[in-house]
This record gives structure tokens, C-alpha cells and sequence, in this order.
């Protein structure tokens, strides 16, 4: 039986895990694991092609390129940091849990990552953690000073002017307008 490790693109959550690992095995695979971005199957022959149109019809990709998987495992180790861990993980230092956690130097990351996707990790860092603002500031169950202290924020001022770099809006005035214009965070550069 051969086992192979696959690359998912726009797995962002439990729920995608789940979604990823019913389709895999619907096709007859002997599904090992399924974590972020990747899951390990097993099989007497496996078909790239079949398993590219189910994880499509879901919204996801395989990816087949070294880069573009490395892009991917990036934005998921953000995503995770940001979106999963909360408060613990936005007091690491970025570059260096990156480069840590995908077992690459963050100077590499950081080239292959500006290159393709046009903008730098600090700049999609930044627009997760707006989105996360966003989200929270949407729940109403948090005040801004809560809120730029769980997101690792020096201040509250700190936060509002970054906040409206990115949207053009004050905090208070998204919050007001309850204009859910938020994105999700797989397509967060889209």
C-alpha cells in the first residue's frame, strides 16, 4: 500500500480538516492524518486528478509546487497564531517562530513569500490581525483596550491607527456601523 503526503491550499480550520478527511476517504483512501494544509493517505494507487476535483468542489487546491506549499505553510502558521492561539501567541517574535516552525531561515520565507504574493509576511500579519479586530469588534464582547492587548498590541492607539491604515475606518466607527465588511482569512489577499 502506498502512502503519500498531500498539500491542501485554503484549509484554514477544524471544520476543513473534517470536510477534507470525509472526501478522502468517500474516494476509498485510508486516511492517516489530516492536519492544516496537508493530509496523509494510503492506498493501493492514488489519484492526483480525482482527488483535485473533490477538494475543489470544497473550495480547496492541491498544491503541487515546493514554493508555493511553502507560501501556503506560511500563511497557515499565521493564520493559526493568530486565529487559534490568541493571547499566548502574539507575544512571539514572528520571524523567528516561522522560521522555527517551517524548519526554513526567515530571510528564504520572507523572499519566496514577497516575491509571489506581493506583499511582505509583515504586511499579512498585519491584515490577519486587523481581520481578527474585525472580528471581535463585531461579537461586541471586548473592549478595544481588551482587544489590542489579546492581539499583542503596545496600546489601544497602537491598534486604531493601524486599524485605519487598513480599512480607512476608525474602530469605533466599523463597530457602530456593524457593516460586516470582513473577509474570510483564507482570502485575506485576494
Amino acid at each position: 500500500m502506498e502512502t503519500v503526503k498531500i498539500y491542501i491550499k485554503n484549509m484554514v480550520c477544524d471544520r476543513c480538516k473534517r470536510v477534507v478527511e470525509e472526501d478522502l476517504t468517500k474516494l476509498g483512501y485510508t486516511v492517516q492524518q489530516v492536519e492544516l494544509g496537508e493530509a496523509e493517505i494510503a492506498a493501493v494507487t492514488i489519484n492526483l486528478d480525482e482527488i483535485r476535483q473533490v477538494l475543489a468542489r470544497n473550495g480547496f487546491e492541491l498544491l503541487d509546487d515546493r514554493k508555493v506549499r511553502l507560501i501556503e505553510q506560511v500563511k497557515l502558521a499565521v493564520i493559526d497564531l493568530i486565529h487559534q492561539q490568541g493571547e499566548a501567541g502574539m507575544h512571539l517574535n514572528m520571524s523567528n517562530y516561522l522560521a522555527k516552525k517551517l524548519g526554513v531561515d526567515y530571510h528564504t520565507l520572507s523572499t519566496i513569500f514577497s516575491s509571489t504574493e506581493g506583499v511582505t509576511i509583515e504586511k499579512y500579519v498585519i491584515l490577519q490581525r486587523i481581520e481578527k479586530v474585525k472580528e471581535l469588534l463585531v461579537y461586541g464582547e471586548l473592549s478595544l483596550k481588551e482587544i489590542a492587548y489579546e492581539l499583542g498590541y503596545s496600546s489601544v492607539a497602537h491598534l486604531s491607527n493601524q486599524f485605519k491604515k487598513v480599512t480607512g475606518l476608525t474602530a469605533s466607527h466599523f463597530k457602530e456601523i456593524k457593516t460586516h465588511k470582513r473577509k474570510t482569512i483564507d482570502k485575506i489577499l485576494d
